[in-house]
């Protein structure tokens, strides 16, 4: 496996993949979620990269940045064991040698919504560097976890609209067997709100909107929304496929899920 930490290291290592590639996008702290996007990712391809990079543009002035795990030599083991043939790790400086940039992505209506009301500028830094990694990357395919699944749908909307001929493969939500989607924020939950988290899974798996309303009543809530699978409004009496989405606060940690639903 090739760690590459530069441009042109990336460059040289991408150069040797011949044949379809694939990447995993990741900000480290890898856990099973991470090895299910790629094995499906390894399966779907004859190279696999996969990227660690902490971005500091998805973070917002009061949010967990300095805190947010960082645990290389232990990802880079978790890549070699899932074959991964590069891994690209670049510091802050590589991926912003000018600082950060002043032209962003924006990501739409859809993209001030939801996790975009709660965390302004979120998707803006999200897209950006996507957007960058896959120039750099060059992918066939990108796998991304289905439990950030307003960031999926943003992403396969940015490839479609600029252009971008990567095809994203969104991978279903891995959980504990609890039912706990995990997340690399699961690690800051005490025992006791290890506990309170499971609310989410419940709401997610309610089957309406004001059962799962009922079931997040033990922590605090940022929002629970049905939608559309494409995150639009659900028009009057619409029967069909929706989505489920909640967002809350268990102690000190924000945590996403969703669900799909049929109507």
């Amino acid at each position: 496996m090739i760690v590459a930490t530069t441009r042109a290291e990336l460059a040289a290592a991408r150069s040797g993949c011949t044949g379809s590639t694939a990447v995993v996008m990741t900000m480290g702290a890898l856990h099973e979620g991470h090895r299910a996007l790629l094995d499906a990712a390894r399966a779907g391809a004859d190279h696999l990269l996969a990227t660690i990079f902490v971005n500091p543009l998805q973070f917002g002035p009061n949010e967990d940045f300095d805190r947010y795990p960082r645990t290389l030599e232990t990802d880079l083991a978790a890549c070699a064991a899932a074959g991964v043939d590069v891994v690209f790790a670049p510091t802050a400086a590589e991926m912003y040698p000018a600082g950060e940039p002043t032209i962003r992505v924006n990501p739409g209506p859809l993209g001030e919504t939801l996790e975009g009301a709660s965390r302004p500028g979120f998707f803006h830094g999200v897209l950006t560097v996507v957007l960058k990694l896959l120039h750099l990357t060059r992918p066939d395919r990108a796998y991304f976890g289905e439990k950030d699944y307003q960031q999926v749908t943003l992403i396969r909307q940015m490839c479609a609209d600029l252009d971008v001929p990567t095809r994203i493969v969104g991978v279903p939500t891995v959980r504990e067997p609890d039912g706990l989607a995990l997340s690399s924020r699961n690690r800051y939950l005490s025992p006791a709100e290890r506990t309170q988290a499971l609310a989410l899974f419940r709401a997610v798996h309610a089957g309406s909107l004001a059962a799962a309303e009922a079931e997040l009543s033990g922590v605090k809530l940022d929002y629970v929304v049905l939608r559309a699978p494409d995150l639009s409004e659900l028009p009057d009496g619409y029967h069909g496929p929706a989505r489920l989405l909640v967002a809350a606060w268990v102690g000190t940690t924000r945590l996403i899920d969703n669900a799909a639903v049929t109507i």
